[in-house]
């Protein structure tokens, strides 16, 4: 038997079986994990186990090439993912156009983005999304690192990069610009640099997928500038860098959308402000423009509106020489009044 019956009609619990163990396959397939599917299928991992092995005797041939450190696809179940994964996809399109009757978006959609926009920008974001779609359901796979959108079954990826991937679908959603920044610790003890040519002199925090030690520079009057910059920690996630930076571990070039609070707050101080980096987008990538789900759609269009403009921007004040003044000053009285009462 092939894997589409011919007609709707011939469709029996066992083929409602199969399209659960298509599901579970495709998944082993993509994680590379019995335990891991069983977790995230909800499901024991006997379960699991078992659905290949259906798999597996429904189509004669061996899927997965199994050892106690590793599962890889066969060449049959690399045929197999391809097939069951056009399968998969069609039963969600059927899915999620069911939706259309009442108006009410259902389902569940596979998102991918970094971790550091996934925590500062896109999580809140997708909590005000679900709040308008209480039948929906997202989840959501923050890494840096780059997945295959098919393979891994993602239906919309948040990425920032100078260009999008080649044959892929990709709308700009905002810009994506960048600072230096130090603990003003770090800054004190190891002076503030007037220009770029200072940063050799500084000890320097890099992104390793990004412009680890090659950090290019664009001043107001158009001058350009490329350093290159002592890396002393290099992290492939700028949440930890933020995080090494306001420990006072040196200067590090980060995205506005991250570190704009801290600015404000007085735990970062920017660090060459009128040298501008380069400045990225970001991008919301799907596979296709076919089929594309209505879920899929009135995310996109979410994200475009609520990321127009790049409100982290307005987040991203850096308090003026006469705020830090009359802030000291407001610090001074206080203590004044605390010291005259005791």
């Amino acid at each position: 038997m092939g894997l589409f019956v011919s007609s709707i009609d011939q469709v029996s619990p066992k083929d409602m079986d199969r399209l659960t163990a298509m599901r579970v396959f495709a998944e082993v397939a993509r994680s590379g994990s019995f335990t891991g599917t069983a977790n995230r299928l909800d499901m024991s991992r006997a379960m699991v186990t078992r659905y290949v092995a259906e798999m597996e005797q429904w189509l004669g041939t061996r899927l997965l090439q199994r050892t106690t450190r590793s599962v890889k696809l066969t060449n049959a179940g690399e045929q197999c993912l391809r097939r069951c994964l056009q399968v998969l996809s069609i039963v969600q399109e059927v899915e999620e156009d069911a939706c259309s009757t009442d108006g009410q978006l259902r389902g569940q959609l596979r998102l991918t983005s970094s971790v550091s926009f996934g925590y500062a920008q896109l999580a809140p974001a997708l909590g005000d999304f679900l709040g308008l779609h209480p039948q929906l359901k997202v989840h959501l796979d923050v890494s840096d690192g780059a997945l295959n959108l098919v393979e891994a079954r993602i239906d919309l990826a948040i990425r920032i990069s100078h260009e999008p991937d080649a044959g892929l679908i990709a709308r700009p959603l905002a810009e994506c610009a960048s600072v230096l920044v130090a603990a003003p610790a770090y800054l004190e003890a190891a002076g503030r640099p007037g220009h770029p040519d200072e940063l050799p002199g500084h000890r320097c925090l890099g992104y390793t997928n990004f412009g680890r030690d090659q950090w290019r520079f664009h001043a107001a009057d158009g001058a350009e500038r490329l350093v290159t910059v002592p890396v002393r920690l290099t992290a492939n996630d700028a949440t930890v860098l933020t995080s090494a930076a306001l420990a006072g571990a040196g200067i590090a070039l980060q995205p506005t959308y991250l570190v704009g609070p801290l600015v404000r707050e007085g735990k970062l101080e920017v660090v060459l402000p009128q040298w501008r980096p380069a400045v990225l987008t970001v991008y919301a990538i799907y596979p296709s423009r076919r089929h594309l789900p209505p879920a899929v759609r009135a995310l996109l269009d979410f994200l475009a509106a609520r990321f127009a403009g790049e409100p982290w921007q307005a987040d991203f004040q850096p308090p003026s020489p006469a705020a830090r003044s009359a802030s000291a000053a407001s610090g001074m009285r206080t203590q004044s009044g605390r010291f005259s009462s005791s």
